[in-house]
């Protein structure tokens, strides 16, 4: 092969059985739901166990912090070994190693030993997410794909949404351990699931490159690192050298990776227009989430003064229309294009946030919750339309990175929306929230711009 790449399988769902393809489903989402859930569960659990293990607010949150570092910093190498190995290898071995990582958070002893267990299960979601959307691109038929990504889009949604709940009602009735151990019966039930239905793929034939793959973890590990510090405030010399090598390291990646055939970087993808609109519109997205997200819990407990469970209670409409809405707009996808769904997914996401922040000085219930469900809205109807957008315009033997780019672009949008967010309550203190949810209306409607600009362009 000139390229490098094996044949492309144009239709790799149709050698599948009805039964394969359901038992196939089950376990890619029942890995996709644990995956989504830890990250709730840890940020309800951390002022127990930081009583537990005698550490302080400020050291303990480095256990949600260490869990999405090490799995941002490995999404793109993990996709593009997908490509090598198979994406199901990949895929099995991540859930192994989640599941194994969460046995040994149960039994940690230490908060250093709570961190080391968090990395390897932050590099176990990595496996997970890197090659989540590429498998649903495999075990979907094309007709079908929408569907599919729809039916991701829900798994992701209702774990958000249930992610809270579940982990207090655990720690009402056990200790933070519980948290963890629990993901044992499920990871083995996914394992013994996939190692019997997921299909075996068409795989690269170039070999692994590993320095690019330090280089690719050092370059997006220090980026967000790097965010992530400037939301918490540190020093600004450590964040400038954060994300100068980060910077430094993506330099020295694409010098490296200069003509080669499958770059872990995959500056060749987004070459093709309607990829890097999508990957872009997907940022957006997800910043303004982020944006909301961070912002929507203080203005709703320091200038509402409403409690943490009322606030609980404002937030929850937002993923739950997601869940709704996601199948409908997969369905859809299949028949209408994704430029089409997704600008006005993402114009009713603007023009929700835009009403958030013009939300009276004392709202009353029903004020806040139908601004809220219209953004769900929105972000439902956005995302697996998006999604497809973004594998479909990748070719086939490309889907490992197209997929490590879905899983990158939602955590980095996620990231630059809450580093924006601390920076907006930085500069004007409790109206630092209305300034954030303005911000998010404004990434939404770059976003819907240049979703509807992949009506014009020519696909590759």
């Amino acid at each position: 092969m000139a390229d490098g790449l094996a044949p492309p399988d144009l239709s790799p769902a149709d050698g599948l059985s009805t039964k394969q393809r359901r038992w196939a489903t089950l376990a890619i989402f029942t890995a996709l739901a644990m995956a989504s859930l830890d990250t709730a569960i840890a940020n309800i659990a951390l002022p127990a166990i930081a009583a537990d293990l005698h550490a302080t607010p400020a050291d303990v949150i480095w256990v949600v912090n260490v869990y999405q570092i090490a799995m941002v910093a490995t999404l793109l190498p993990l996709g593009a070994l997908g490509e090598i190995v198979g994406h199901q290898r990949i895929y099995i071995g991540g859930l192994v190693l989640f599941t194994a990582a969460s046995v040994a958070c149960a039994l940690a002893w230490s908060l250093e030993t709570l961190l080391v267990a968090r990395v390897l299960q932050g590099l176990g979601a990595a496996g997970i997410m890197s090659v989540n959307t590429a498998l649903i691109g495999f075990v979907y038929p094309k007709r079908m794909l929408g569907r599919g990504f729809g039916h991701n889009a829900l798994v992701v949604a209702t774990s958000f949404t249930l992610g809270p709940t579940i982990a207090s009602s655990i720690l009402s009735v056990a200790t933070w351990p519980w948290l963890f151990a629990i993901n044992l019966p499920f990871g083995l039930i996914a394992i013994a699931i996939g190692l019997k239905t997921l299909p075996k793929m068409s795989r690269a034939t170039h070999a692994f490159d590993f320095p690019g793959a330090l280089l690719a973890a050092g370059c997006l590990g220090l980026l967000i690192l790097g965010l992530g510090s400037a939301a918490h405030q540190t020093a600004a010399p450590v964040v400038i050298a954060e994300l100068a090598f980060g910077l430094l390291f993506g330099w020295l990646l694409l010098r490296r990776q200069a003509g080669h055939p499958a770059p872990m970087l995959p500056v060749d993808l987004f070459r093709r227009p309607v990829f890097a609109l999508s990957a872009a519109t997907a940022i957006c997205s997800f910043s303004v989430q982020g944006l909301a997200f961070v912002s929507l819990p203080f203005y709703f407990e320091d200038v509402l003064h409403r409690s943490q469970v009322e606030t609980g209670f404002f937030l929850t409409p937002w993923p739950l229309v997601v869940g709704i809405m996601a199948p409908i707009a997969g369905r859809l996808s299949d028949r209408y294009p994704a430029g089409i769904l997704g600008g006005i997914g993402l114009a009713m996401l603007g023009v929700g946030m835009a009403l958030l922040a013009m939300l009276p000085p004392e709202p009353s219930i029903t004020n806040i919750v139908w601004r809220m469900v219209i953004c769900g809205a929105g972000f439902g109807f956005f995302q697996a339309p998006n999604m497809k957008a973004l594998m479909s315009s990748a070719p086939a033997g490309r889907s490992g990175s197209a997929s490590g780019i879905v899983a990158t672009a939602r955590l980095t949008g996620q990231t630059t929306g809450a580093a924006l967010a601390a920076f907006c309550f930085g500069m004007v203190g409790h109206q630092g929230a209305t300034w954030a949810l303005a911000l998010g209306a404004g990434f939404a409607a770059v976003g819907c711009v240049m979703s509807f600009l992949r009506l014009v362009v020519r696909p590759s």
